[in-house]
């Protein structure tokens, strides 16, 4: 059983507001870097990098990482430590922002700040997700947040993106 908890304008508010507040946070966005935890991650951080263009009048460069290779809670994955992905530009002394759809336990962004150190030594590395679920078992915590929803372990959460869903919507799933 599902239950839609965004739909495709609440989605778009959301991600306006995490722009406006990455933007403040970081006195503008000179020096930043999106980089999008692949997949839904990546098409989230594009679409902010839209928004700051709007907003700011600067382009925001943007990369993708697959961090696969760095998770610790996948089976013979923890050996492979090639960082599948793009960034555009070098890390050293930027201020990077990890971006992904949904915040859960902080083993997906402990792997993803593992790979960006494997690429550079970033100023600052911050955190933007689309959804917060809480169910934290790493001490990490999104810098920016679209919405918390507190879920049981039981249930999930699924993005649909319009780029590859064909529709932007956030559904829980009991």
């Amino acid at each position: 059983m599902s239950k839609q908890i965004i739909d495709a304008m609440a989605m778009k508010r959301a991600l306006t507001r995490i722009t406006y507040e990455i933007i403040e946070k970081n006195k503008g966005t000179s020096q930043l870097v999106l980089v999008g935890i692949k997949t839904r991650g990546e098409f989230i951080a594009q679409r902010i990098a839209e928004q700051m263009n709007k907003l700011e009048g600067a382009t925001v460069p943007v990369g993708a990482l697959d961090i696969t290779g760095y998770r610790d809670d996948q089976p013979n994955q923890a050996a492979q430590s090639q960082v599948q992905g793009s960034l555009p530009v070098p890390i050293d002394d930027r201020r990077v922002v990890l971006v992904d759809d949904v915040f859960y336990t902080g083993r997906t962004m402990r792997a993803a700040m593992d790979a960006l150190m494997d690429r550079g030594r970033p100023q600052v590395i911050q955190i933007a997700v689309l959804i917060d679920r809480g169910h934290r078992e790493m001490p990490i915590r999104p810098d920016f947040v679209g919405k918390n929803v507190p879920t049981a372990n039981r249930e999930a959460i699924k993005v649909n993106m319009t780029e590859i869903d064909h529709q932007d919507m956030v559904e829980l799933i009991k």
